[in-house]
């Protein structure tokens, strides 16, 4: 195997500058952050993709031959003929011709598409930085994890997917929060890694500090994936009002499915509820750690910058979401506030990095 270079593995005492080693790893770092850029877009087009309720319109799992799309109208007529026998077409769609399967089938197309070109994207520069000697062995083993969890995430796009083909035209919301929570997972880890990459040495933040924004991140996750619930039962349709629930600080209905704790993946009302405060949980807890941040000396000039890009990051998500719930859900103002998760989620890993 090619020797590891050793302006990754070695420490300035060993004999390797600090700019050299820096310089070897910026490559590496850069490719991280750029299939992080992708999975951001890939986040933006799933919002639109469910929005507009193009997620069935493909009816197979094809990871390859799927790359190329129907061709003539031979094609478009057999693609449209598979769509037919679907539940969505026969219960909501089945006024629909061949010109509005089209408007459609090329969202989910260029859903999937984009997650073929994230894999490639992936795999070609990884195999290359390996093959090349560049990566030590810890860090393989995590850009191999990483990988994995990108073939994960295409089977569970296939599994969620399943769940609408059958007799309920809509796919499961736990398979779609499930989904979702991969897209973030693989988001964090590239640049939880891409910044180790960059930036290996300590901070010298408190430890209180640091536990506080790995705590913060965590939640931010957690936050997301009310959403992927809330997104799933199409819950946002549903109390269009703020900061009241029609009227209501807690809706009568909130725990209204026996037994109780199936309102918090069926019921609208619990769902959204739970969301909603969570995600003024979240803002508080943002600029408290903002706060505290900026007022400790021992805190370094990046973690203050994260700090201000979270605070802001975070009230302007809590924003859009607020009108994305009053005006209903336009799709263009709900994409935005799915990819405005992954934004915060970035603050959020970016700040905790920069304390560690």
């Amino acid at each position: 195997m090619t020797p590891v270079n050793a302006s990754l593995v070695a420490s300035p005492g060993a004999g390797t500058a600090p700019s050299a080693a820096a310089a070897g790893r910026r490559p590496v770092a850069a490719w991280l952050l750029a299939c992080c850029a992708l999975v951001f877009a890939m986040v933006v087009v799933g919002g639109v993709t469910r929005l507009t309720h193009s997620g069935l319109s493909i009816v197979e799992w094809q990871p390859f031959i799927g790359t190329i799309p129907p061709l003539d109208d031979a094609d478009w007529a057999a693609q449209f003929e598979k769509y037919k026998l679907t539940p969505e077409f026969k219960l909501r769609n089945h006024d629909m011709d061949v010109e509005g399967f089209k408007s459609i089938f090329w969202w989910e197309y260029f859903h999937r598409l984009l997650g073929r070109l994230i894999g490639v994207a992936y795999f070609v520069p990884f195999a290359w930085f390996w093959a090349r000697g560049r990566l030590d062995g810890p860090l393989a083993a995590k850009l191999g994890g990483i990988f994995v969890l990108g073939g994960l995430q295409g089977a569970m796009g296939w599994y969620m997917v399943k769940s609408g083909l059958v007799d309920d035209p809509q796919v499961s919301q736990f398979r779609l929060t499930a989904h979702l929570g991969l897209a973030l997972l693989i988001h964090a880890a590239m640049f939880w890694v891409a910044h180790q990459v960059l930036r290996p040495a300590p901070s010298g933040a408190p430890a209180g500090l640091r536990r506080a924004g790995l705590a913060f991140a965590a939640l931010v996750f957690a936050m997301a994936l009310t959403g992927g619930l809330v997104a799933g039962i199409r819950a946002g349709f549903a109390y269009n009002t703020w900061p009241l629930m029609n009227g209501q600080w807690v809706p009568a209905e909130i725990l209204l499915i026996e037994p109780w704790w199936r309102n918090f993946g069926y019921n609208m009302a619990t769902v959204q509820f739970v969301h909603r405060t969570l995600a003024l949980v979240v803002l508080a807890f943002a600029w408290l750690l903002a706060w505290r941040v900026l007022a400790d000396r021992a805190c370094p000039p990046e973690a203050r910058t994260a700090a201000w890009v979270l605070a802001a990051a975070t009230l302007g998500q809590v924003v859009l979401g607020v009108l994305t719930l009053l005006m209903v859900v336009p799709v263009g103002l709900g994409a935005a506030h799915q990819g405005g998760a992954v934004v915060v989620l970035t603050a959020a890993l970016w700040l905790a990095r920069a304390l560690r």
